[in-house]
């Protein structure tokens, strides 16, 4: 599983810039296209997308209960590209098959970025690369809860 591996600023200022060329009703590209729809699911962070000078360096601390949008957002768009090619094997019929369990989209891509979440925090904890089997194993776990 290979991954691009953008810095903190990088990734707010695309969330940003693809927020405000879809309010300008400006061209998007298609993953910016991807991202506008991951944008429009999460209202409560509309407030965040539209004051960039103000939340471009906004530090989020987890132990305090604090969401990172950019995040949030950013294991979404992850797991959206992962179904459309399905890497790793499976995900695209996992996450079909969550959608067809809740009725709900939304609701399969949490579960896929919660087991995608936890192999990171996993794989960052012991300073390995991402086990991409754990990570099918969860996937497949949350398929058959």
């Amino acid at each position: 599983m290979a991954l691009f591996n953008p810095s903190r600023d990088q990734v707010r200022l695309f969330f940003f810039d693809s927020w405000a060329k879809f309010n300008a009703q400006q061209p998007l590209t298609d993953l910016e296209k991807l991202a506008v729809e991951v944008m429009q699911m999460h209202p409560e962070y509309h407030h965040v997308l539209n004051a960039p000078e103000t939340y471009l360096d906004q530090s989020y601390f987890p132990e305090m209960g604090e969401t990172n949008p950019f995040l949030h957002m950013s294991l979404h768009l992850s797991v959206l590209e992962q179904v459309a090619i399905d890497q790793p094997p499976g995900i695209n019929a996992a996450y079909h098959s969550l959608w067809r369990k809740y009725d709900d989209a939304y609701t399969a891509q949490h579960d896929l970025m919660e087991c995608l979440a936890e192999t990171i925090w996993q794989a960052q904890r012991q300073g390995q690369p991402l086990d991409v089997q754990a990570y099918i194993d969860s996937i497949e776990a949350k398929v058959r809860a």
